[in-house]
C-alpha cells in the first residue's frame, strides 16, 4: 500500500490502550474531527480503527471533547446519553441510538504510522477543531452524564 508522509497521522504508539486519539481532517471547506481507537485490547497488530467524531444520537454531540472518548469495557461512551460503540465495527450497542454506527475514516498502519488513506479527506492536524467550544463538547451546552 502507498502512504503519503502529508497524510501521517501519528506514531500507531500514539494510540492510548484505553482511550482515543483526536484529529482533523478536511472534507473540502469544511474541517472535521476524527478519533483513533485501538483494537484488540491495546495490540498493534490488531489495528487501529477510525471514526468520525460525533455520536449518532446527536450529530452536534463529541465522542472526544479534546481529552480522549471515555472506553468503558472495551467500548466507546457517550458521554451525553451513555450510548456504547463497538470500536471495531462502530455499531451502537446500548443507548438512545442502538443499532446505528459511527461513520468510518479510512485509515491504515503502516511502518509503525498511523496514516489517513480515505480518499474523500485530507489530514488536517492534530488535536480538536480550534473552532469548537471544548468545555461543553457540542455547540448547544446540552448537559451530560459526567455532570459537564
Amino acid at each position: 500500500m502507498e502512504v503519503s508522509d502529508d497524510q501521517r497521522i501519528c506514531d500507531a504508539e500514539d494510540v492510548p490502550e484505553a482511550g482515543t486519539f483526536l484529529f482533523t481532517y478536511r472534507d473540502g471547506f469544511d474541517v472535521e474531527e476524527a478519533l483513533l481507537v485501538r483494537l484488540g485490547g491495546g495490540d498493534d497488530e490488531a489495528g487501529i480503527a477510525c471514526w468520525k467524531n460525533y455520536c449518532q444520537h446527536w450529530t452536534d454531540v463529541r465522542l472526544d471533547k479534546g481529552d480522549g472518548a471515555r472506553v468503558r469495557d472495551g467500548e466507546l461512551w457517550c458521554n451525553k446519553h451513555a450510548a456504547t460503540f463497538r470500536p471495531d465495527d462502530g455499531v451502537c450497542t446500548y443507548g438512545p441510538c442502538e443499532g446505528a454506527v459511527l461513520d468510518e475514516v479510512e485509515v491504515t498502519v503502516h511502518d509503525e504510522g498511523v496514516y489517513l488513506t480515505d480518499d474523500r479527506y485530507e489530514f488536517d492536524g492534530l488535536g480538536p477543531d480550534g473552532d469548537r467550544d471544548l468545555s461543553t463538547g457540542s455547540p448547544g451546552g446540552r448537559i451530560d452524564f459526567t455532570g459537564s
